[in-house]
């Protein structure tokens, strides 16, 4: 059965009106963060984000307000103890090689990540998934361990994009979607080029071709856009936002996210096995200062949890500075003379370094001795995350069962700060089993407050994304990434 969309573009061929054609050249960069190991695989720990959001689709992906909307799946609804979930599936759609979408690719692609041998980081996401089967063509069934109520939230990971049933093999490379871009050569250490794919579902892309460069150096990407070799950086430095603003060469976007940084001390390596520790640790920051000085204001403050100010689980605590009562707590805990730390940053992120200096003067007043460390930033996620006592982190935004399951919970892959607390986890799990939406808010409160007061990972808040673009871009509307509609946005060559 053909779709609506491929139905109507029919119709205007016939009537001698043929559908404008895609053109112009968008170009943009991403941090080459996993090297030689970068994949396509939308699952892999490899995968480049920045690409395959691009190429393939999700179930269900955030609305402009952040809700659940369509995107495969066309509805979706749950027994009466939400313990299984029924997905229609939308018809009409192709991928990129010309083979028909369906719900054996559904059971396939969840499969993929349900499967403990592959190892994927996404797993944390879907694990409270028993069976994923085909009812018909275009019908899926999600059985669940038991009762959870915000499933749709799950399967908005932007991980968790359809492939071709029994494409596993091949994924890596290929990057076969049913997305609005199709891959031309995928270059992770050089430039990666899509074209437009006019199949999609939704519309022909307005764009012809997309070039993803990959630069691992913030400063360095930062100077390429100033330089007009791009057209959209993400990562644009605060201090420089004003003056952007006062040229008519760029547009500067101010996007309020749930996109968080941070600093890991790993909760099994001494002294930080310590929970007076961590709490000292934590009470020696003032967040307003760091925010102030670190992203020149760009943010929301946040008392360690990583749950966005936007998502309707947060909690909203007070972490005011509290010098005396740091250097009580290491005192308390055996250190009367305070610690020595090590902090493993690199310049992958332009905020780590200035967020570090801010750090180090003001733990020194508790007795916190800091020593900053500059790592290279090719490989820093492969050789200094999770791999060092005392590292910087950042985080993309995630509904808040998700990331509070994938960064902490004791059984997560990705808990980078080794939070191993029985008590933590029963939490998550008796939210995940609440119907009633007041009472499951509470309990996620609830263990928000409890992570703060308990966790080794200091987070001082969440970040307003800087979007520069170069003012050739049509059509990049400011809202978060995962919410751009990248099928609409196209290029004025009047501006090139």
């Amino acid at each position: 059965m053909r779709s609506v969309i491929s139905m109507i573009f029919s119709l205007l061929l016939i009537s001698g009106i043929a559908a404008a054609e895609p053109q112009g050249t968008f170009r943009f960069a991403h941090d080459l963060g996993s090297g030689a190991h970068s994949s396509l695989d939308p699952i892999s720990k490899g995968r480049v984000l920045q690409i395959t959001e691009k190429m393939m689709s999700r179930l269900i992906r955030p609305g402009a307000d952040g809700r659940p909307e369509p995107d495969l799946a066309t509805g979706w609804s749950a027994n009466s103890d939400g313990s299984v979930w029924t997905l229609t599936l939308r018809e009409g759609v192709q991928f990129h090689d010309g083979t028909d979408f369906d719900a054996a690719d559904v059971v396939y692609s969840l499969n993929r990540v349900l499967d403990p041998e592959m190892g994927s980081p996404a797993h944390s996401a879907v694990k409270m998934m028993q069976t994923v089967v085909a009812l018909d063509a275009f019908t899926v069934q999600i059985n669940l361990e038991s009762t959870f109520a915000d499933l749709p939230l799950q399967l908005m990971d932007p991980r968790l994009r359809i492939i071709p049933e029994g494409s596993g093999d091949t994924i890596g490379q290929t990057g076969i979607g049913t997305g609005p871009f199709q891959l031309e050569k995928f270059d992770p250490d050089g430039t990666t080029i899509l074209s437009a794919f006019d199949g999609y579902w939704e519309g022909t892309p307005k764009l012809e071709r997309m070039e993803i460069i990959g630069i691992p150096d913030a400063n360095t990407r930062m100077q390429a856009f100033l330089a007009g070799q791009l057209d959209m950086e993400r990562g644009l430095r605060p201090l420089v936002r004003r003056a952007l603003k006062r040229s008519s060469k760029y547009v500067v976007q101010e996007i309020p996210t749930g996109n968080w940084s941070g600093f890991v001390f790993r909760t099994d390596v001494a002294p930080f096995n310590d929970v007076r520790v961590r709490r000292a640790l934590r009470l020696a920051v003032d967040r307003a200062e760091m925010l102030k000085l670190a992203l020149d204001g760009g943010g929301i403050i946040s008392c360690d949890t990583p749950v966005g100010p936007g998502d309707q689980y947060r909690s909203e605590m007070s972490c005011d500075r509290d010098v005396e009562q740091a250097r009580a707590l290491l005192t308390e805990a055996g250190y009367p003379d305070g610690i020595d730390v090590t902090l493993h940053v690199s310049s992958i992120d332009a905020s780590w370094s200035p967020m570090a200096v801010v750090y180090q003067d003001h733990a020194a007043e508790a007795g916190i001795r800091v020593k900053i460390k500059n790592a290279s930033a090719d490989g820093y996620w492969t050789e200094v995350w999770m791999h060092k006592d005392v590292f910087a982190t950042s985080w993309g935004e995630r509904p808040a069962d998700q990331v509070l399951n994938e960064a902490f919970h004791s059984e997560a892959k990705w808990n980078e700060s080794h939070f191993n607390d029985p008590r933590f986890d029963h939490m998550l799990a008796r939210a995940r089993q609440e119907l009633d939406f007041a009472e499951r808010r509470n309990y996620y409160i609830h263990a928000q407050e409890y992570l703060a007061e308990h966790s080794g990972t200091l987070i001082p808040y969440h970040r307003t994304q800087l979007v520069g673009l170069s003012p050739r871009v049509r059509n990049l509307d400011p809202v978060k990434s995962d919410r751009v509609r990248w099928h609409l946005v196209d290029i004025s060559e009047e501006n090139s």
